[in-house]
């Protein structure tokens, strides 16, 4: 049996809410992939879903965003979905460009809004 999907989830503070109702929304594509979470976007997720094979890594900010960024180096992740605020100055701003620029060059599916994240689940074998 090959190894479930692996997704990395992230949002910022302002986009939280969203990630959150995006998973409940796509609760019955999410049961049965590893999930991978910064901190505190990923206790929001267990809150709202707590059967979820979910992963809680560090904030963002105190490395989370780099763990991530490590998994997709290693070839652990295969889909990125990061709700990023385009109007709000991040203090990590730096992890966080990282962390796209390595979704870039891995060539792995990514997205920054409900909708892109919408069409990767449409896409991808359930």
């Amino acid at each position: 049996m090959p190894a479930p999907l692996a997704i990395g989830l992230v949002a910022h503070d302002d986009k939280k809410a969203a990630l959150v109702d995006w998973a409940l929304a796509h609760a019955d594509f999410l049961k049965d992939k590893a999930l991978f979470a910064t901190g505190t976007t990923g206790g929001r997720i267990l809150e709202a879903m707590p059967l979820l094979n979910l992963v809680r890594l560090k904030s963002g900010p105190l490395g989370g965003d780099q763990q991530l960024g490590a998994m997709i180096a290693e070839g652990r992740l295969d889909v990125l979905i990061f709700f990023v605020d385009p109007l709000s100055p991040q203090p990590h701003d730096v992890d966080v460009k990282a962390l796209i620029r390595l979704a870039t060059l891995a060539d792995i599916p990514f997205a920054c809004n409900p909708a892109t994240a919408d069409l990767i689940v449409a896409c991808r074998p359930a």
